[in-house]
């Protein structure tokens, strides 16, 4: 097949197709305009770059329509145009977004952005939103806040600072009531709860999670509470790498009770063997561990609400 026929395949056929077509299905809950994830079973896709590229968040796989049909189908170039021209006319799937696009204009500097978003404070929609909906307590909200990690976020959303070594914010998770994405330009590294010399360090999915597991240990001395937002980009893993090399640390893999959990704990049962240190397996009680929080919550508040509605105990009468 000549190069330009390669070229018009590339254009007619995206990688939503081909994941479509191989059984894949759209997560919209974890997906973002410009990171479409698609399941299938324990696998993960990631789509990016309109369509037309892709990578799995679980490994170094990437590329292009070709690439990825070969990466499905184990087969080799000439199998996997073959594969794609069979696709030619076939319509995807798309999602449905629940928040309008953002605009086309430049998109500022990141650190600039975070800058002049206010912090939360007690009665506002960011913080009613951690926690009224997530559960979080004060202590762990004002605790971020004073390690600068939050930022009030459009319509009572969440922004979630990643940082790199040096503190400086690269990018943030985003998340709402009905809106869940990262920032637009930034890169993820790590969200970070807790002391930065820390030698226990948690590693969860999502900042949520992070100061969800903290609130359950009540911030364990020593703890660093960590997130990589939901992915497993080159850099996260440099950086989980430098931190779990010092002497005396143990790598908490604090991922979700689920199959990406266990695959992302894998990755770190991978880095610590690799580095070193010791290495545990911490999962949640429920799907995640804001979910586990929750749960605690509630049922402390039905304890606590029966035991106030018991009759007051009477002493018996003396005879």
């Amino acid at each position: 097949m000549k190069q330009d026929e390669l070229d018009d395949l590339r254009e007619l056929v995206t990688c939503a197709a081909a994941l479509e077509d191989a059984g894949y299905a759209i997560d919209l809950k974890e997906s973002t305009r410009r990171a479409v994830k698609y399941r299938r079973g324990a696998a993960i896709v990631i789509v990016i770059h309109a369509g037309r590229g892709w990578f799995d968040p679980l490994s170094d796989a990437k590329g292009d329509i070709f690439s990825l049909m070969a990466y499905l189908h184990g087969v080799g170039f000439v199998e996997a145009t073959t594969g794609v021209a069979a696709l030619v006319g076939y319509e995807p799937l798309k999602p449905v977004w629940s928040r309008p696009s953002r605009s086309s204009k430049p998109v500022p500097d990141v650190g600039d952005r975070w800058q002049i978003r206010r912090k939360p404070w007690p009665s506002s929609a960011t913080w009613r939103y951690l926690r009224d909906t997530r559960s979080l307590p004060d202590a762990i909200i004002r605790d971020a806040i004073r390690q600068d990690r939050l930022r009030e976020g459009p319509c009572g959303s969440m922004w979630a600072a990643h940082v790199d070594e040096a503190g400086r914010v690269t990018g943030w998770e985003e998340r709402g009531p009905d809106w869940r994405g990262f920032s637009t330009g930034g890169s993820k590294r790590l969200f970070r709860l807790g002391p930065a010399n820390a030698l226990r360090l948690c590693v969860t999915e999502a900042a949520i999670d992070a100061m969800s597991l903290a609130a359950l240990e009540g911030l364990r001395d020593g703890s660093l509470y960590l997130s990589t937002g939901g992915g497993w980009s080159t850099a996260t893993e440099a950086k989980v790498k430098a931190l779990a090399a010092r002497p005396g640390v143990l790598l908490v893999a604090a991922t979700d009770a689920n199959a990406q959990g266990e695959a992302f704990a894998g990755r770190l049962q991978s880095i610590a063997e690799k580095t070193g240190c010791d290495w545990f397996r911490l999962k949640p009680t429920a799907d995640d561990w804001n979910d586990a929080l929750r749960q605690k919550v509630r049922k402390d508040r039905e304890r606590r609400e029966a035991r106030e509605g018991l009759p007051h105990a009477r002493r018996p009468r003396q005879g």
